[in-house]
């Protein structure tokens, strides 16, 4: 990926990069980062020196025909796992065990604590599951990280991207040793992921909001809904009073 697609992202776009030296030279780390587009598991490994492996849903992978195939080739092709998101605990667990595979093999693995794309561009509550288990059963430093601008370049629903330039602050590794062997605690899980997300607030200076992203979505989609019924309901009222 970083040089059938890095290159051209980086000649087209010209992302620009602050903080590459809280990235690890080697050995392994967590990169917490917000969530904007779809774009961004590829601007934010195109600029780095080393491999990111991020998770993505195992549907990816096993789609039928000739366009499932090639999302499965591309999306093994820059490094992604599936996660099968069925099973009592569904994709929570999968992401974890990935995750910690990946760090145990010294490499850095990339997780959105969001678990999915910020509907409006604000910064949504981290889910605690995840981040803050292989963070705690690894004793890997997390790195915070910000999307900046990537959702003005490829919205939801857009296939073709906006040429403008996207940014990327990385922050300072945290250090959450001192939670060792406490990855049991829910108390604890949610005061490390609240600690990342303040740091990623700090680093992309979005609004925070304090509800998870999916349910942020549910609202919006049900308010979007209940617009629609209006409408028509007026529409409806109004081909009535003239006699339609």
């Amino acid at each position: 990926m970083k040089f059938s697609i890095g290159g051209s992202l980086k000649l087209a776009f010209r992302p620009w990069v602050e903080g590459l030296e809280n990235i690890p030279a080697e050995g392994p780390a967590i990169l917490a980062s917000n969530h904007l587009s779809f774009s961004d598991s590829f601007f934010l490994p195109a600029v780095l020196d080393r491999k990111v492996t991020f998770i993505a849903k195992a549907e990816y992978f096993t789609s039928p025909g000739v366009k499932g195939k090639l999302t499965a080739a591309f999306f093994k092709g820059v490094g992604q796992l599936p996660v099968d998101r069925s099973g009592a605990r569904g994709a929570g667990e999968a992401a974890i065990k990935s995750g910690i595979d990946v760090i145990e093999r010294g490499e850095l693995f990339g997780i959105y604590p969001e678990g999915t794309r910020s509907p409006d561009g604000r910064l949504y509550r981290g889910k605690p599951g995840g981040l803050a288990r292989v963070a705690l059963a690894t004793g890997a430093p997390v790195i915070p990280v910000a999307m900046i601008d990537t959702e003005k370049i490829q919205p939801p629903g857009k296939v073709v991207p906006k040429l403008m330039r996207p940014g990327i602050r990385i922050g300072k590794p945290l250090d959450f040793s001192r939670y060792h062997g406490m990855d049991g605690d829910r108390f604890i899980l949610r005061s490390v992921t609240d600690e990342v997300m303040y740091e990623i607030m700090k680093l992309s200076g979005q609004e925070y909001v304090d509800i998870y992203a999916t349910a942020a979505k549910r609202q919006i989609a049900d308010a979007e809904k209940a617009e629609k019924a209006a409408k028509a309901e007026a529409e409806k009222a109004a081909k009535a009073d003239k006699g339609e």
